[in-house]
């Protein structure tokens, strides 16, 4: 299948690793044109433009937010980092501000930003790369939770106020994928309670109906078809890549 993405420029926050790693190289091979946007500015494969980003840093996104001005894409994959794990009891208004501050508030203005040039071709795609934390919070990630959930209802807003211009937004929610994202909070998680690395992982593994953590890959295909033409009556929605691991329906 033609996914149409050839001639399109996709910006990919978060893109030398993980899951903003794996949505990059699947749409490079579709035949977008990549950005790969991340702090080291490293691109994950050949043909790519690496730029350097950092969502806690506001110049960095001063930079990244002008150039979109003169240079618009056709696509955007929004992707940020977590922050520390912990409670929600006993968290500082500090705390929550920087979390806020790190994940959500750039992303809002990236976008933001990307929207006058994919409005005025009438065609545009958003993609928010979420947490299964939004539908079913994830005991110790009280920041992660909040804030994933405050990107949620802003995306849904979103969406339903640019639908009429051709643009998408959605958000895709990966469950346990195997980055190195996933392999630190495992370790926290041994570290924290004295069990081995191995046994909590195969603990773990025991809640995924599938029976394993997901590849990088398979979470990066469902984003790239969002992004494709034949995604354009999908809008507003929330996607799960879990293995059948969130329960709620």
């Amino acid at each position: 299948m033609d996914l149409g993405l050839k001639g399109k420029t996709a910006l990919v926050l978060g893109a030398s690793r993980g899951l903003g790693s794996a949505s990059a190289k699947l749409l490079a091979e579709e035949g977008a044109t990549v950005i790969a946007a991340s702090r080291s500015g490293t691109a994950p494969g050949e043909g790519m433009e690496g730029v350097k980003l950092d969502l806690a840093d506001v110049a960095s996104v001063d930079a990244l937010v002008a150039r979109l001005k003169d240079q618009p894409v056709d696509i955007l994959v929004n992707n940020c980092g977590g922050p520390a794990a912990g409670p929600a009891k006993g968290q500082s208004a500090a705390a929550w501000q920087a979390a806020f501050e790190a994940m959500a508030a750039p992303i809002f203005r990236i976008t933001d930003a990307a929207l006058p040039g994919m409005t005025a071709k009438g065609w545009g795609r958003i993609v928010t790369i979420g947490s299964s934390g939004i539908v079913q919070p994830i005991p110790n990630l009280a920041l992660s939770n909040g804030v994933r959930g405050a990107i949620a209802g802003w995306s849904k807003t979103l969406a339903e106020e640019v639908a009429g211009d051709g643009i998408t937004v959605n958000i895709v929610m990966p469950g346990r994928i195997a980055t190195d994202r996933l392999a630190q909070l495992d370790g926290i998680k041994a570290e924290k309670t004295g069990a081995s690395l191995e046994d909590v992982q195969d603990a773990s593994r025991k809640t995924i109906p599938a029976g394993r953590y997901g590849k990088p890959e398979e979470f990066g295909s469902v984003v790239t078809f969002l992004c494709s033409a034949q995604a354009a009556y999908v809008t507003g929605s929330m996607l799960r890549v879990d293995g059948g691991m969130i329960r709620g329906l």
